[in-house]
Formats: C-alpha cells, sequence, structure tokens
C-alpha cells in the first residue's frame, strides 16, 4: 500500500496496490502490518456502510468522548471526502483536507481521533464504508455547520445539498466544542 501524508499531520491518504486484468481486481482493503507502521491503528471495533444519493452531504461529525478515528472508503460512486482538526492545541486547528474517493480509483482516507469528517456525494449515489476505533455514541455525537464562513471548506457542490436536520443546525467552530 502506499501511503499519503495530507497538508495536516496524521490525516492520511491510502493508496492500495490494485492487482487487475480481464476478470476483474484484488486489494486488500486493510493490512494491519502495512498500516501500523503509518499511525493507522492495528484495532478497529466497528464497521459501517452508507449509501447515499446524489449531492448528500453528511457531517462533519465528531464525538467528543469516545472519540472514533475512522478509516474510510468508497465502494459504490464518487464523494468528496473532508477532514476537519478540531483540536484547538494543534497548530492546525481550523484547518481542512479534501480528497475525491471513489470505487475508481480505490483510495481511502485515515481520519484521527480529533477531526470532524464529512463528505458530499458527487455520483449519482455512493456506497460508504469505515471502520471506527470507537463505538457509535449519540449522547456524544456532534455535528460542525458544513457552510461554516471560518473553515471555508470549497465543497465541489452543484446545487443545494440535500442535509439531515442535525447537520443543518450543526455549530460554528466558534461556538462548538472541541478537543483539548
Amino acid at each position: 500500500m502506499n501511503v499519503i501524508r495530507t497538508a495536516i499531520a496524521g490525516v492520511l491518504v491510502v493508496e492500495p496496490r490494485v492487482f487487475g486484468d480481464e476478470r476483474g481486481f484484488f486489494f486488500e482493503s486493510y493490512n494491519r502490518r502495512a498500516l501500523e507502521p503509518h499511525g493507522i491503528p492495528g484495532e478497529f471495533v466497528q464497521d459501517n456502510h452508507s449509501r447515499s444519493a446524489k449531492n448528500v452531504l453528511r457531517g462533519l461529525h465528531y464525538q467528543i468522548r469516545q472519540p472514533q478515528g475512522k478509516l474510510v472508503r468508497v465502494v459504490s460512486g464518487e464523494v468528496y471526502d473532508v477532514a476537519v482538526d478540531i483540536r484547538r492545541s494543534s497548530p492546525t486547528f481550523g484547518k481542512w483536507v479534501g480528497e475525491i474517493l471513489s470505487a475508481d480509483n480505490k483510495r481511502m482516507m485515515w481520519i484521527p481521533e480529533g477531526f470532524a469528517h464529512g463528505f458530499l456525494v458527487l455520483s449519482d449515489s455512493a456506497e460508504f464504508l469505515y471502520k471506527t476505533t470507537d463505538y457509535w455514541a449519540p449522547e456524544h455525537e456532534r455535528s460542525l455547520l458544513w457552510n461554516d464562513p471560518d473553515l471555508a471548506i470549497a465543497w465541489p457542490l452543484s446545487g443545494a445539498p440535500t442535509l439531515a436536520a442535525k447537520d443543518a443546525d450543526a455549530k460554528r467552530l466558534s461556538e462548538a466544542e472541541v478537543f483539548p
């Protein structure tokens, strides 16, 4: 696997080695020995799978307690995936990175604990898989406003996004509960 560092320390893009021919393809979507040396932990406790329609924007989510590291990928379609550093003590606090993940490019992104995460569906639909380092805890879940002008995320929108109520009512970074 090829592991690529992003502009924010700890957020990584993973390119698996794909073996393909006229029959199809094969690749390792997770290999503990290959990823652990890069800071991606060896233990995940939950796998999640979502399907969303075009222009659905999910996020920016995080858990203030029981924080989750996430290894994310797309198995059908294409998304614009975003991680926002919400660790107040970090030199990149309030900065974000975005990456196109798709079934075609087979790229994955590692989002460590201490980050808010979200994605926008670019294709007609997308199926999104992710492993987490801790369990979902709805009582600790928080959302950052996807269009917070202080974050200025360059979402590649084609029209207004479709949002869940909790995402439409999310807090701006300046008002949000963040990590130390």
